[in-house]
């Protein structure tokens, strides 16, 4: 028994010692990890430098017999308390990332690390019903109640666990370092396809110049990989948030992504629909992009979606809300990717509509987003007061113009058009102007026109170009980015350029 109380002390020293150091190999996971498991922001970094200090004394006091119960105890209560979080995480149905052994191995919380904690929780109070007098052998001292064989075999395992640790930790950073190299090689195949020479793609636009937060996505059908056409109604109908994700079974970056799409995915499938945009044969898709979870894989011809929402590379992300609106910029590459998944977990279950600041672009663009629409009183073109407050109670359009601007000329027609024959679920309209009021009752609107000749109003919101123009919602707040050019404004009331 003595023997089997040293084992069981010698394996949660190591398994404390392990999560002590990796949480201290990656303290800005650590305090992500607490923020997720509810801790307030102003404790986060502060508990997160304290408990792996705890963990590593944890497994210090559990060595020394005169010092052991005292350690076991306090496994068992960490223990408990990180079982209480996991369970309470999951009843609300969330799966923080559990960060458990920091950089060296990590999982989103599920009944298998539960499970796994409950057994160390175990482990840890059959010690704890040992008393503090009996813990079993001393590594120390060979000659108590044990022959010198069998401390050295405890003291030989001890070693291996602690020489298994290291391997674990220094497989983990050659296959990252193995996976920088794979993805630095992928660009100089690609540069020594095109001869050396610099690449010029004139068919691809600038990953930025895709459809603005807030913005309604164009309605689109495609046929699945069973050959069955499906419409983006389609896919709301099943009333969860969409991420998009743009790819090619030629896609190299793709496949090397496409691991952590699947973890994203048995993580996520709950709350937000996994939708594939690709082309080519459905065999080569299904080959490239099946994996373990059923995935929903849209064929276009060639570019024909790819180009309504923008995006021209692989791979990308796209976050849409349930009402069909731009919830995020474009995500390109990996990076940006990840970015996009780990703002969008942390705001899930925080509303039903997202709007995630992903960057990748001009963030000024962003920086009033989701903020109230500021104060205003101006007098319009007809010598009526237009307020800040005549716009609640209904969707606005408000649009910054300028009577000099050409590329506002050129869509004045249409605005026109629009103005004119808009339904009654279709926005309001407010033009914000400068220039001459005669100039400017030319423009022959039947909405509000406003001047605001000291700029004022676009100064506070951001805007720095004609035309452009946000989306305010019925309470009076920002719910799109600014959106530049006739393209990005249409869409934010999803009309079609």
């Amino acid at each position: 028994m003595e023997t089997l109380l040293l084992l069981i002390r010698i394996i949660l020293a190591a398994v404390f010692a392990l999560a002590g150091i990796g949480k201290f190999l990656d303290l800005k996971g650590s305090e992500k990890a607490v923020k997720d498991f509810g801790v307030p922001d102003n404790l986060a970094k502060p508990f997160s430098v304290a408990l792996p200090v705890v963990e590593i004394i944890i497994a210090i006091l559990l060595l020394p017999v005169a010092t052991a119960w005292l350690g076991a105890i306090s496994a068992f209560l960490l223990l408990l308390t990180l079982i209480g979080g996991m369970i309470c995480q999951m009843a609300q149905g969330n799966a923080p990332d559990c960060h458990c052994f920091g950089q060296i191995h990590s999982e989103p919380v599920s009944a298998k690390s539960l499970g796994r904690n409950a057994a160390f929780a175990l482990l840890a109070f059959v010690l704890v019903l040992q008393g503090s007098q009996n813990q079993g052998l001393s590594i120390f001292d060979s000659s108590n109640n044990a022959s010198e064989g069998n401390v050295m075999s405890l003291i030989l395992g001890l070693t291996t666990v602690g020489l298994l640790a290291a391997v674990v930790f220094y497989l983990k950073k050659i296959s990252e370092q193995q996976m920088l190299i794979m993805r630095q090689m992928e660009v100089l195949q690609l540069n020594a396809s095109e001869g050396g020479k610099e690449i010029e793609r004139e068919d691809l636009t600038n990953p930025h110049d895709g459809l603005p937060i807030g913005g309604s996505v164009p309605d689109f059908i495609l046929p699945d990989i069973n050959g069955r056409n499906v419409t983006f109604e389609n896919l709301l109908m099943q009333a969860k948030p969409i991420l998009f994700f743009f790819v090619s079974p030629a896609c190299i970056p793709c496949t090397t992504l496409l691991p952590e799409i699947e973890a994203w995915q048995n993580e996520l499938k709950e709350k937000i629909n996994f939708v594939f945009i690709s082309k080519g044969q459905a065999k080569e898709n299904l080959e490239k992009f099946a994996g373990e979870n059923l995935k929903q894989i849209l064929l276009q011809k060639d570019k024909e979606v790819s180009e309504l929402f923008g995006a021209q590379w692989t791979p990308i992300a796209l976050l849409v809300n349930t009402n069909g609106t731009i919830a995020s910029r474009l995500a390109v590459g990996d990076k940006a990717i990840r970015e996009l998944i780990e703002k969008t977990k942390s705001e899930i279950d925080k509303t039903d509509f997202l709007l995630i600041s992903n960057g990748n672009g001009d963030e000024s663009r962003i920086t009033k987003l989701g903020a109230s629409l500021p104060d205003f009183s101006l007098t319009d073109i007809y010598d009526k007061n237009v307020s800040s407050e005549d716009l609640r109670g209904k969707k606005t359009l408000v649009a910054f113009w300028s009577l000099k601007c050409a590329f506002c000329e050129q869509m004045l027609d249409d605005l026109r058009t629009w103005d004119k024959t808009k339904g009654a679920d279709e926005p309001n309209l407010l033009l914000v102007s400068e220039g001459k009021v005669e100039e400017n009752r030319k423009l022959d609107l039947q909405s509000p026109v406003v001047l605001d000749e000291e700029r004022k109003i676009s100064n506070e919101l951001g805007m720095s170009g004609t035309p452009s123009a946000i989306l305010v919602n019925e309470d009076g707040k920002i719910i799109s980015e600014t959106a530049i050019g006739a393209k990005q404004i249409w869409s934010l009331i999803g009309k079609k350029n």
